[in-house]
Formats: structure tokens, C-alpha cells, sequence
């Protein structure tokens, strides 16, 4: 059985790139970048967003674009200075899909490596409120 989450890790071409969107973002701060070092298996950041790490590396984007995703908690005021840092960035929305009152409000938007994250204001327990 696990204990949580360890870690999130993505990929990128740009860790310059990915790094602003993370701090400017997700409110991410930066607490390790492996430099000219390399202990994995290429170069690496390490970020806290909230209590969660985050890790981007080097490499290839995604190919493709998909619904898979990581989301992050946020709220309402957070949400509001996430799109003004995105829309800045120039970083490409997705629209949110159909919701229905009280799952909380969701903001989607791509890396410019393909991925998908949410920021979103919701909790488990009001979602399975609002679905019962």
C-alpha cells in the first residue's frame, strides 16, 4: 500500500521555459536545480507547489495533446492570478467542461510541452456532495 504521493515529474525542452510558468503560475518555488551535475537521467529541477514536489527534466515534449492531467487546489483568488500569469506567458487555455453548481471552478491550460494542468477550486467531498 502507498503513503501518497512521492512526486510529480514532466518532462520539457525548455526548463528555463517550464520553470517561469511554474513559479509564475502555480506559485512553485524552486529548490534544487541540478546545473551541470546530472544524477538522473538528464537535467533536472525540483520545485514545492503547495506541499507537493514537482520535478521537470529535460527532454522531448509530448507528442500530442490529450485529457490527461495533473490538477492542482487552488481558490477563487488564486485562480483569478493564475490566468492573468497564464494569458502573460501566453500559455493556451483549454475550455473547462460542462460543470454543475458547486464542484468548484476549474482552469485548464497546456505546457508548452503538451501537458495539461487544471488549477482547480473544488474539494473531493463537495464533488461527491454535489454528485449524490
Amino acid at each position: 500500500m502507498t503513503a501518497g504521493l512521492s512526486h510529480i515529474t514532466f518532462i520539457t525542452h525548455d526548463l528555463n521555459k517550464m520553470s517561469r510558468m511554474i513559479i509564475d503560475v502555480l506559485g512553485g518555488e524552486e529548490i534544487y536545480s541540478s546545473d551541470t551535475r546530472q544524477f538522473s537521467i538528464s537535467a533536472e529541477k525540483f520545485f514545492m507547489v503547495g506541499d507537493v514536489w514537482v520535478v521537470i527534466m529535460h527532454g522531448d515534449s509530448l507528442p500530442s495533446r490529450t485529457y490527461n492531467h495533473v490538477a492542482f487546489k487552488t481558490d477563487d483568488t488564486g485562480l483569478a492570478r493564475a490566468k492573468l500569469a497564464i494569458e502573460k506567458l501566453g500559455l493556451e487555455m483549454r475550455a473547462p467542461r460542462p460543470r454543475i453548481a458547486g464542484e468548484g471552478q476549474s482552469l485548464y491550460f497546456y505546457t508548452p510541452d503538451n501537458h495539461l494542468l487544471e488549477l482547480h477550486t473544488g474539494t473531493l467531498e463537495e464533488r461527491l456532495r454535489v454528485y449524490t
